[in-house]
């Protein structure tokens, strides 16, 4: 299977279905145990969570709050950059990594567009001016000469070095933008627990692996372990594109004390245009804007650890049986019962208005259609990735029981004499390369099994060497081919594999750099990584 998953010979969620056969067929699991893993608990927590996140997109929501974002930021050429990574990752932490550049690069690539040709207007004007006072100079000085001023007039001037410049500059601005857009995608997927697939394996694996975890890995506790490392991750990411593309101007850049160029008034223009074809928020808008805002409260609120949650407030025993994905499911169903449109209250006294219009008003459902429909879920869900996680939960399932986990741990503990940081820093980077070549879903699959093996077998807490290893998995920014979001950005033809290259090399280290630090430091504090825990111990004596 992980041949399968690496080479893609068969699609990834076909390769996902091999357990269903092999297992009973080889006498491992038996096919009610292995069919059990292909929708438990965390794949319905990722179906509540993609649920919303469709509704999100079908109301064009996603872009409201972008555009939002861009005009309050700004647009000087940094913080435009700026705006748009932060956008991009605060929307790629709740919907997919691929919608959310498929929905950023069109506003980039119009934003840039406008900048182009307000530029070349601009610079046609000024061209046009230094012309015509060249000619009526050439005039007064040498009427007798006509060529000069013929061949002046008709723009037969020297070629500007500067406007080659411009160019190469302008060309480098357009490069920055648009790769900022998928880096940020891929980095925002990771703060929180739904934002991309890996992290949701490692979740899926926990529970798998450590029954008696007592639910360590939860929304609230990835968020306060993901957001900070995804903050400075963004930060340094920004700074990088800034010096390869931009170069560290600060008064060009930052544009401090200065007025808006026709440039950047043009690109401000382009935002407000693309906001007011939004028109006023709609009410189906503001409906599925209250549905996520309660569904982030509901997650953080559930099982806080520093207080009671609402899970234990209100029923009794609920910390045992309510985990995260009851109220995304919950979320979920009212999305398809919630009215797209305000109910109509006209036609209960038809004396009061016009008749015909009261009749037609009767005949009007009194409800309109819902927020979702499931036709759209059905086309937008990407089922792939909902089997690809049973797949690989099948798969741990089976390693554990069968005792393959067991002989990896035992060829694994001369590794107990490298110290657990050195562990944790070479894990990121085999993976930070590996995912690149691999999607990031499988990478995890495969190699979080393995990481919580190596962990019994050195005595070490599992999740110092699993947070590393599923961050890592989507640090895939070094090929168009590593994962969609870069394939988005690559086919617009403003970037070339090397540019890609040059760029990803140095975030996958800046990448392995934030994520060892983290563990080091708050994931301490957060996990109790210094520990070995007893819920990880009894499944290793199991």
């Amino acid at each position: 299977m992980a041949v399968y998953w690496c080479t893609e010979v068969i699609p990834l969620a076909v390769t996902s279905l091999m357990p269903v056969v092999f297992f009973p067929l080889l006498g491992v699991r038996s096919s009610k145990s292995v069919c059990l893993q292909y929708l438990n608990d965390t794949t319905m927590l990722f179906f509540g969570g993609l649920i919303v996140a469709i509704s999100v997109e079908q109301w064009n929501l996603h872009k409201r709050i972008a555009l939002r974002v861009l005009l309050i930021l700004g647009v000087k050429p940094a913080l435009l950059m700026l705006g748009f990574m932060v956008v991009t990752a605060f929307l790629s932490m709740w919907i997919s990594n691929t919608a959310t550049t498929a929905m950023m690069v069109p506003i980039v690539q119009a934003v840039l567009d406008q900048m182009d040709n307000t530029e070349h207007d601009v610079t046609m004007m000024e061209q046009a001016a230094g012309q015509t006072n060249t000619v009526i100079e050439l005039e007064e000085k040498n009427a007798s000469d006509p060529t000069s001023v013929h061949v002046i007039s008709n723009g037969q001037v020297p070629d500007d070095p500067r406007s080659s410049e411009e160019k190469k500059m302008r060309k480098r601005i357009c490069k920055g933008m648009t790769l900022c857009i998928c880096y940020a995608a891929s980095i925002g997927g990771t703060a929180t627990l739904t934002g991309t697939g890996p992290n949701m394996v490692l979740k899926g694996q926990m529970n798998q692996l450590y029954p008696n975890n007592n639910d360590i890995v939860n929304f609230a506790s990835w968020f306060g372990f993901a957001f900070p490392n995804m903050i400075l991750m963004l930060v340094l990411t920004w700074l990088w594109l800034q010096c390869s593309f931009m170069g560290l101007n600060f008064k060009k850049s930052w544009g401090c004390g200065t007025e808006r160029t026709a440039k950047e008034k043009a690109a401000y223009n382009v935002l407000k245009a693309e906001m007011k074809k939004l028109g006023p928020i709609s009410y189906a808008e503001s409906n599925v804007l209250l549905m996520f805002v309660l569904l982030v409260l509901l997650w953080f609120s559930r099982n806080p650890g520093f207080v009671k949650g609402w899970a234990s407030m209100l029923f009794p025993g609920g910390e045992k049986y309510i985990t995260d994905s009851a109220p995304a499911v919950l979320i979920a169903l009212l999305l398809f019962i919630l009215p797209a449109n305000k109910p109509k209250f006209k036609g209960w006294n038809p004396s009061m208005s016009d008749p015909g219009q009261a009749e037609e008003d009767i005949k009007k459902p009194f409800l309109s259609a819902p927020l979702l429909d499931w036709n759209m879920v059905q086309r937008k869900m990407p089922w792939s990735i909902v089997l690809l996680l049973g797949g690989g939960f099948a798969l741990a399932d089976a390693s554990a029981s069968s005792g393959l986990s067991a002989w990896l741990g035992r060829q694994m503990t001369p590794l107990g004499s490298i110290p657990p940081w050195a562990i944790a820093t070479i894990i990121s980077l085999i993976i930070a390369v590996f995912t690149e070549c691999t999607s990031n879903v499988a990478t995890a699959t495969l190699f979080i099994p393995v990481f919580s093996t190596l962990a019994a077998s050195v005595r070490i807490h599992p999740l110092y060497v699993m947070l590393p290893g599923t961050l890592s998995a989507s640090f895939a920014f070094m090929l168009p081919v590593a994962t969609p979001p870069n394939a988005i950005v690559f086919s617009y033809g403003h970037i070339r594999v090397l540019d890609m290259v040059k760029t990803g090399i140095v975030l996958n280290i800046i990448g392995v750099f934030c994520v060892t630090l983290a563990i080091n430091t708050w994931g301490k504090l957060l996990f109790e990584l210094d520990t070995f825990p007893t819920w990880a111990n009894s499944t290793t004596s199991q």
